[in-house]
C-alpha cells in the first residue's frame, strides 16, 4: 500500500521536472490540464512517466472527470492500491 502524502510527491516531482511546472502553481485544487498547459501528446508524456513511476497502466477512461491536482492524485492512488 502506497502512503497518499508518498504518491503526491512522487507526482508533483517529475511533473516539475518534465513538464517544467513551478511547484507554487500545483495545488489540489488547482485544474490539471490548465496549470500543465497540457496537449494530447503531452498527456501520453504524462501517462508513461506514471507508468515509469508507479508501474500501473492508465487508459482514457482514467481521466474522465480527473479535473483537479486532487483528481489526479486519487487516480494513481487508486490504481496503484489495487
Amino acid at each position: 500500500m502506497m502512503d497518499t502524502n508518498v504518491i503526491i510527491e512522487k507526482v508533483d516531482g517529475f511533473l516539475i521536472e518534465e513538464f517544467e511546472v513551478e511547484a507554487e502553481e500545483i495545488s489540489p485544487e488547482a485544474n490539471l490540464k490548465e496549470t500543465l498547459d497540457l496537449d494530447s501528446l503531452d498527456y501520453v508524456d504524462l501517462v508513461v512517466a506514471i507508468e515509469a513511476t508507479f508501474g500501473v497502466k492508465l487508459v482514457g477512461d482514467d481521466f474522465v472527470g480527473v479535473e483537479s491536482f486532487q483528481d489526479f492524485y486519487n487516480l494513481i492512488e487508486k490504481k496503484v492500491n489495487s
